[in-house]
C-alpha cells in the first residue's frame, strides 16, 4: 500500500541473493504502460520522486511506475565485490525486478547510467522495451565528462548539516546548472544524500567509485552504437542538458540521423543531467508516453 509520501517500497531478491529495493508508484494504476525509472551512477530511486508523483497522478494517463535502487544504492543491499556494481548484472537485477512484479512490457526512463542499462536491455530482452527517455546519455560517452564524475566523487565533500551539504552542491555544480533554484538544491541533497552521526553522507556504497579507477581517459571510451541501432524501433525521446559534458551536440546529431522518429529536448541552463522535474519536463514526458503509445495502439 502506498505511503502518505505517494509510494510503497518493494523488496525482491537479485539472482545472487542480494536484497534489492525499488519503490512502486500508483500500484494500483493499469490504464497505459508502466513506467520503469532508472537513476544514474551514484544516484538512487529518490530522483524520480516528484517525476513519478506527476506520472503517477497528475498525467492524463495515470501510470505506475517503478523507481530502481540498484544494488549498493539507496536501500539496496551492498555487494561485497565491488567487481559486480556493472551495468551487465544492474541490468540483470532490473529483470529481476521486473519478473517479481509481473511486468513484462514497459516504458523506460533512464539518466546517464539507466540510459546505459536500457542499451543492455535492448540486446537482453528487447520486447521488454514499449518507450525510452533517455536523460542526458547516449552511445558514446565523453571522456572529459565521465573525468570529472570521478574526479568529483574522489574529492567529495564531507558536510556536517543538511544546509553544508546544499551549499556544497551549489558550489561544485552551479557553473552547469544556473537554471536551478535553492529549492532544486536541497531536493537534490535530500535525495542523494543520507543523515549520519558523521554528517550527510552520499547514499551508495563508496566502493562503487572503485569502478572508475582503471578508466584511462587519455583514450576514447568504447561506445554502444550497435546496441542503440536495435533500439531504433522503438519510441525514443532524447533529453541533453545545453551544458552537458557527457552527451555531446555530435552524439545526439548522430543519434536523430540512426533514429529518425526520434524526439529530443535540449534543456537551458542544465548540464549533466538535467532534473527531471523541473520546469515543463514532466509534462511532456508525459505526453510523449501518451502520444507514442496511443500511436501503437492505433497500429
Amino acid at each position: 500500500m502506498a505511503s502518505d509520501e505517494g509510494f510503497s517500497d518493494f523488496f525482491y531478491p537479485a539472482t545472487d541473493g542480494l536484497k534489492l529495493h525499488a519503490r512502486i508508484y500508483g500500484e494500483t494504476n493499469a490504464g497505459g504502460w508502466p513506467v520503469v525509472c532508472l537513476p544514474g551512477l551514484t544516484r538512487n530511486a529518490r530522483d524520480f520522486h516528484e517525476l513519478a508523483l506527476h506520472l503517477s497522478r497528475k498525467a492524463e494517463i495515470p501510470r505506475r511506475v517503478v523507481a530502481f535502487d540498484y544494488r549498493g544504492r539507496g536501500q539496496s543491499d551492498y555487494d561485497p565485490d565491488s567487481s559486480h556494481y556493472n551495468v551487465g548484472i544492474e541490468a540483470g537485477d532490473v529483470l529481476a525486478g521486473l519478473a517479481a512484479l509481473g511486468i513484462e512490457q514497459a516504458a523506460f526512463i533512464g539518466t546517464s547510467r539507466g540510459g546505459l542499462i536500457i542499451h543492455v536491455l535492448g540486446a537482453l530482452k528487447p520486447a521488454v522495451l514499449k518507450a525510452i527517455v533517455l536523460n542526458d546519455i547516449g552511445p558514446v560517452i565523453e571522456a572529459e565528462g565521465l573525468a570529472y564524475i570521478r574526479n568529483y566523487l574522489d574529492r567529495a565533500p564531507k558536510p556536517k548539516t543538511f544546509a553544508e551539504a546544499v551549499d556544497a552542491q551549489r558550489r561544485v555544480h552551479r557553473a552547469d546548472f544556473p537554471a536551478l533554484a535553492d529549492a532544486d538544491w536541497a531536493r537534490m541533497v535530500a535525495a542523494i544524500c543520507r543523515e549520519t552521526e558523521a554528517g550527510w553522507v552520499p547514499d551508495f556504497d563508496p566502493a562503487l567509485v572503485e569502478t572508475l579507477a582503471g578508466i584511462d581517459f587519455s583514450k576514447p571510451l568504447p561506445d554502444l552504437w550497435p546496441q542503440f541501432d536495435v533500439l531504433v524501433p522503438i519510441p525514443l525521446l532524447a533529453i541533453r542538458g545545453a551544458n552537458s559534458k557527457l552527451l555531446s551536440v555530435a552524439t545526439l546529431g548522430e543519434m536523430r540521423g540512426r533514429h529518425p522518429g526520434m524526439e529530443s529536448i535540449t534543456v537551458k541552463g542544465q548540464g549533466h543531467a538535467p532534473f527531471l522535474e523541473t520546469g515543463g519536463l514532466p509534462g511532456t514526458i508525459a505526453a510523449f508516453l501518451d502520444r507514442v503509445e496511443n500511436q501503437v495502439k492505433q497500429k
